[in-house]
């Protein structure tokens, strides 16, 4: 009886090879994501992301200072001024968003699998920033320091002042000032001048201009025509809840997270079900302003 020598290659065998790049994978994904977030959070002044319980309810205030005369007589007591603090505007519950997407295996026979997988993960990893920056941007809109000028150039003086002024008053130290201005309005101001225009994460931003430490410019669905707003960064604080949350694993559910701030965690698996590439992430960040009177709106009508 003739021995049937044939080699059999079971799938399997490789599996440790496929488990090792699943892992790369994630693990650059979260890595360039916190990368991403860093280099943005050094740009706002921001320091040390501050870690949340999920649910942890965010709440922006205003301060006011009611002062009292100074002329006190020689051994009177000194009246205290009285600060008020009040909550206001709407308050948000910092709470932990899930979203996926999927790469089938017709996209992986189409463009080959370099493309479909990595090129996806970049428009994920991106559209995961813009979620947390556009709400950011709406809530800068609702600020309640408003005031009016006539040129780009007054609007941003005029909402620089104001901001300095607020916190001086409020006996808090301003290092810096953050502005946000229309891109449009920016350039036909700027016209030829020769400055530096910086891009990083798709958002355009200019360094050291005009007193501001950073002015971000933004489109018309960010920031309208005719509009300035400023802040210091000390107004500035990054919330997040922790995707790596051990409580979390209790559920079998895994994500890969990196370093001591877990800001996003990502894990990737097949479905044998659907044949696609499925892609996972968990995240809870927020960026907030603590004194929305500490938010300058400043709307100019010149040119």
């Amino acid at each position: 009886m003739a021995v049937n020598t044939e080699t059999f290659t079971n799938p399997r065998d490789n599996l440790p090879n496929v488990y090792n790049s699943v892992t790369a994978r994630e693990e650059d994904f979260v890595t360039r994501f916190n990368d991403n977030w860093d280099a943005l959070r050094k740009i706002l002044g921001i320091m040390r992301p501050i870690r949340k319980a999920p649910g942890t309810t965010l709440v922006a205030y205003t301060a006011d200072v009611d002062l009292e005369d100074g002329e006190v007589g020689a051994g009177e007591v000194i009246p205290y001024s009285k600060t008020t603090i009040t909550k206001v505007g709407k308050s948000e519950a910092i709470k932990v968003e899930k979203f996926a997407k999927a790469v089938p295996i017709e996209d992986v026979e189409k463009y080959g699998a370099t493309i479909a997988i990595e090129k996806s993960d970049d428009a994920f990893l991106a559209k995961l920033q813009n979620k947390v920056l556009n709400k950011f941007y709406t809530f800068l809109a609702t600020g309640t320091l408003t005031a009016t000028a006539t040129t780009w150039q007054a609007a941003l003086a005029k909402a620089q002042g104001e901001v300095l002024n607020k916190f001086a008053t409020m006996q808090k130290d301003v290092t810096a000032v953050i502005g946000f201005a229309n891109i449009l309005d920016a350039y036909d101001y700027l016209g030829t001048a020769e400055i530096t225009v910086q891009t990083q994460f798709g958002v355009s931003y200019v360094e050291n201009f005009l007193g501001y430490s950073t002015l971000f410019l933004l489109p018309e669905s960010f920031v309208a025509r005719g509009t300035v707003i400023a802040t210091p960064s000390e107004n500035i604080d990054l919330y997040y809840v922790d995707p790596g949350d051990s409580e979390f694993a209790r559920l079998d559910l895994h994500y890969t997270v990196q370093g001591e701030t877990n800001l996003i965690g990502f894990h990737v698996e097949g479905n044998y079900h659907t044949a696609v590439g499925e892609s996972f992430a968990l995240m809870g960040m927020a960026l907030w302003a603590e004194y929305l009177d500490g938010i300058a709106v400043v709307t100019f009508s010149g040119e």
